[in-house]
């Protein structure tokens, strides 16, 4: 794959999203029935908490990818972003790079594409997934292992972009749960009216920015369209997915 081809097959993925509202976050009576589910046993109720309260946002349209950005697109950008991607496996499974790497690679893609190019905001993210009603994963209401590369795939690895139709989203974005944890250009911060416990900063996270989705090392908790997640580990694998104006 040569560089035109690369930002081809970016252009020809884009998605338009409709302008409309989106619900952000859960309430304290969802955050209480994932913490006493079974299957979610040593899920702390920190993690969750940050997702209260509930409210109803407005997103403009926007221009997103259907598919993660594959180690192949990167290796033929990288004469022109000097950007190698970390090789999780072959070229047609996402590329992952750190942060850093990730915004750096908007910037660079924003000259060669001569139109602005970055990481979609949460709310961008939840609207592509979750569309217009309260879904909670972005194929539905009822968990269904099979639809994404989490844990329960066995895979210990990513797997190629789009391998799981069946875990489409609301506007037949793929791998939105799984495979690579997904960067976000939204800085975390506590939500309007959050518990008191929910602190306003994590120090402590290698990276401010949300990420969404979960990799193919997380569990069901990541999959749901409202869990708030971040980059706690040095090697976790993020994935990239363009909103392209």
């Amino acid at each position: 794959m040569d560089v035109a081809s690369a930002l081809a097959r970016i252009e020809s993925s884009l998605v338009d999203v409709p302008a409309g509202k989106v619900v952000i976050g859960s309430d304290l009576d969802t955050v209480r029935a994932e913490l006493a589910a079974p299957d979610l046993a040593g899920v702390e109720p920190a993690w969750l908490l940050k997702e209260v309260p509930r409210r109803t946002v407005e997103v403009p349209a926007f221009r997103i990818m259907r598919h993660l950005l594959t180690v192949a697109q990167v290796r033929a950008l990288e004469p022109e972003t000097s950007i190698p991607p970390v090789l999780e496996g072959g070229p047609d499974h996402p590329a992952t790079v750190g942060a850093e790497q990730t915004f750096a690679l908007c910037e660079a893609l924003s000259i060669l594409l001569g139109t602005p190019v970055r990481l979609p905001t949460e709310e961008e993210w939840v609207r592509a997934a979750r569309g217009d009603d309260l879904r909670t994963y972005p194929w539905g209401d009822e968990w269904s292992p099979d639809r994404a590369n989490l844990v329960y795939a066995g895979r210990g690895t990513t797997s190629p972009v789009g391998e799981f139709p069946l875990g489409a989203s609301a506007f037949g974005l793929l791998d939105m749960v799984g495979n690579a944890d997904e960067l976000t250009s939204t800085r975390y911060a506590a939500f309007p009216g959050a518990p008191a416990e929910v602190p306003e900063r994590e120090d402590w996270a290698f990276s401010p920015y949300i990420t969404k989705g979960g990799s193919y090392l997380h569990a069901r908790d990541l999959a749901r369209c409202d869990r708030r997640h971040g980059i706690y580990s040095p090697g976790e694998p993020l994935g990239i997915r363009l909103v392209v104006r």
